[in-house]
């Protein structure tokens, strides 16, 4: 399958950051369930929760709508683009808490009936979609007992996406991407990588951790990972841990299990300072 690039560029929505190129950035963990509609009210009460505390972007799990009982369960509510309780929830709460929202994953309709894409959205504070990354990377596991296969309910996406922002420019992936460093690379300089997740607690307690520090260092630039962390209605365990991390691999914040927030704040002149300092980015050599 052939990778491809695409950049958005939106100066629409502007939000003014903090002296001394200083933002707050926020994360969403959650333990969704099957329903939709519980799951948009669990959402709307902790992005509240996160503007309320002065964040401008705010960053939802992946499946943060619905983790049903079934992997089919999503299919089935699935959306069309610009179309949807899911979409119009996203859109009608950016304009209204005036912020950024990034839903981690929503299930968008696809040419197949049975399957969908697992996009990340990108809303500014007017509400418009912005920026639309369908994940590239499928997981699959099989360990004997615990299974997963998302190729058999969801189509890969083929571009790699990224977004100028009032917080800079911002890399999509989405949870087991984050372990294809070359993605990140494909993205280019890039100031923020957003990783909604839901690692499994197998694989989550093994290598989560590990992974979103890596992609910070190598790419010197902040991380922000928020995951699904809990038990679910499938009987799935995820590993929560959803964090931020900054550009020289030190994590800022961070949330082990459960419902909640994480915070931190965004200094895009430490992290030129820092990138002067040690040019690892200009000292890369590409191998082919």
């Amino acid at each position: 399958m052939a990778i491809k690039s695409r950049e958005k560029n939106n100066n629409q929505g502007k939000v003014a950051p903090s002296a001394a190129g200083i933002v707050k950035i926020a994360g969403i963990q959650m333990a969704s369930g099957p329903n939709v509609s519980a799951n948009l009210s669990e959402a709307e009460r902790l992005i509240k929760i996160a503007a309320d505390q002065g964040a401008k972007l705010i960053v939802l799990p992946e499946y943060f709508a619905i983790m049903g009982i079934k992997d089919t369960d999503k299919v089935k509510v699935g959306e069309a683009e610009g179309k949807g309780p899911i979409q119009q929830f996203l859109s009608s709460t950016a304009k209204k808490r005036d912020v950024w929202i990034v839903a981690g994953s929503v299930p968008l309709q696809s040419e197949s009936k049975d399957k969908v894409y697992n996009a990340c959205m990108v809303y500014n504070n007017q509400g418009k979609l912005v920026a639309r990354y369908n994940k590239i990377h499928l997981f699959g596991l099989n360990l004997g007992n615990e299974k997963y296969h998302e190729e058999s309910t969801i189509i890969p996406g083929d571009q790699v996406v990224t977004v100028d922002s009032p917080f800079g420019k911002i890399g999509l992936s989405i949870c087991y991407d984050l372990r294809f460093p070359e993605l990140y690379r494909a993205m280019g300089e890039v100031d923020l990588i957003l990783v909604p997740a839901a690692f499994t607690e197998t694989t989550g307690k093994a290598h989560w951790e590990t992974l979103v520090r890596a992609r910070a260092i190598e790419n010197q630039c902040y991380v922000l990972a928020p995951a699904q962390g809990g038990y679910h209605a499938s009987g799935r365990e995820t590993h929560g841990d959803s964090m931020i991390v900054d550009p020289w691999g030190v994590v800022l914040d961070r949330l082990p299990r459960g419902s909640g927030v994480v915070m931190a704040s965004m200094n895009l002149d430490y992290q030129t300072s820092l990138r002067k300092s040690l040019p690892a980015l200009k000292h890369k050599t590409v191998f082919k």
